[in-house]
């Protein structure tokens, strides 16, 4: 699509606001909830990361597409956000590892892009009245149409999304690839780790596989008694799209594991461990959405710099007495991490596997490895950083 090709765009807001810019990909509607990433890099594995399901991501930072896209950074096979806002596209990479350009890639997956857009107003727009239903719609002189149609849209909160991204039946996680699982499960050398898929990164499965475990991926919906017949050393919970509160069938089935096996739970899986102990969650204002969250590790003192993507948080007070709190975020002390020792059982908020980000968390992975090696592997590792 050449400059002259582009046509007019909008994002319009639930509140009335409008956003005007221009199409660099795709075209027609797209409703979802509005949040923004505070990322300078990492444009592939947002599109890609299967919690931004049914969202519309504005990218603060103003340039993107510079880098193209390539074959190695997806999170997930397929692009899950709605619709994709920035201040400027990068029509010509530059990169040696590019295979494409980004507007291509939204366009393969039938995915809206709008550059022009002034994203610094947008996102104050969100800070200031916090995450909202919105559409982004090359229908430009149609305002009024869109505003009712995005009124219209239910949003996240109260509903089921995981069930859109999780894997229809068993597979295994080999030589970076998932592929369906045929047969008996042959036990490999390392430490067998079955996670629940509610829309699990690749890179969660990746840092597991490098440390030598093999990776089972189980539909999120699977009964405990399935789980536990793969005869499992440790469970992942991993992240996920929209609210906890609706997945009765994922909370029921970690409530029935609790103390069977270690468990180890991210973003998402940190919400469904959580509730599975009886703690509420709540929707944040505008979520956090980067990679550039601070984290005090109330164990070390020390201060981590994470990834982080989540629209809810768990409310600390709800928590069980037994419940230790390990990590609060520095920004508005939410709640980041908590275990529970008598269970062998630890979860954190934000992403240790990053993609995109910093690395500071992935002891995180080491940890889970030395609490499925003994009963006592939690309480001794959560407390050492190398």
């Amino acid at each position: 699509m050449s400059a002259r090709d582009k046509r007019p765009a909008v994002v319009v807001l639930e509140d009335g606001s409008v956003f005007r810019g221009r199409a660099f990909a795709g075209g027609g509607d797209a409703c979802g909830e509005v949040v923004f990433n505070t990322a300078m890099t990492g444009y592939q594995e947002a599109l890609t990361d299967p919690s931004y399901c049914e969202q519309i991501l504005v990218m603060t930072y103003p340039l993107m597409g510079s880098y193209g896209i390539n074959d190695q950074d997806r999170e997930s096979p397929a692009i899950h956000l709605k619709g994709f806002v920035v201040r400027e596209y990068q029509h010509h990479p530059s990169n040696w590892r590019s295979t494409g350009t980004l507007q291509s890639y939204l366009e393969e997956f039938g995915r809206i892009g709008v550059e022009g857009v002034d994203t610094r107003a947008l996102t104050r727009r969100i800070r200031t009245a916090g995450a909202m239903r919105g559409i982004v719609s090359t229908r430009y002189d149609k305002v009024p149409e869109l505003l009712e149609q995005v009124r219209a849209y239910p949003g996240l909160t109260g509903r089921d999304i995981v069930s859109s991204v999780t894997c229809s039946r068993p597979h295994l996680w080999k030589s970076g690839k998932a592929a369906p699982l045929e047969g008996p499960l042959q036990k490999g050398s390392g430490h067998r780790v079955v996670v629940l898929d509610c829309g699990a990164k690749h890179n969660i499965l990746r840092s597991l596989e490098r440390l030598g475990c093999q990776v089972v991926l189980m539909p999120s919906r699977t009964r405990a008694e399935d789980i536990l017949a793969l005869e499992p050393d440790g469970i992942m919970l991993s992240n996920g799209p929209g609210d906890p509160a609706p997945l009765a069938c994922e909370i029921e089935t970690v409530r029935r594991l609790l103390g069977r096996v270690p468990i180890f739970g991210i973003c998402l899986g940190h919400q469904i461990l959580s509730q599975a102990f009886g703690a509420r969650t709540e929707k944040l204002k505008f979520g956090h959405h980067g990679v550039n969250q601070p984290v005090r590790n109330l164990l070390t003192g020390r201060v981590e710099i994470t990834s982080q993507n989540h629209g809810f948080s768990v409310v600390t007070e709800t928590l069980p007495k037994d419940a230790e709190v390990t990590h609060v975020n520095l920004n508005d002390q939410t709640l980041e991490g908590v275990r529970y020792p008598a269970y062998r059982a630890f979860s954190v908020q934000y992403h240790p596997e990053a993609s995109p980000g910093p690395h500071d968390a992935g002891y995180l992975f080491r940890e889970f490895l030395g609490m499925m090696g003994s009963p006592a592997g939690l309480t001794a590792g959560m407390r050492h950083i190398s």
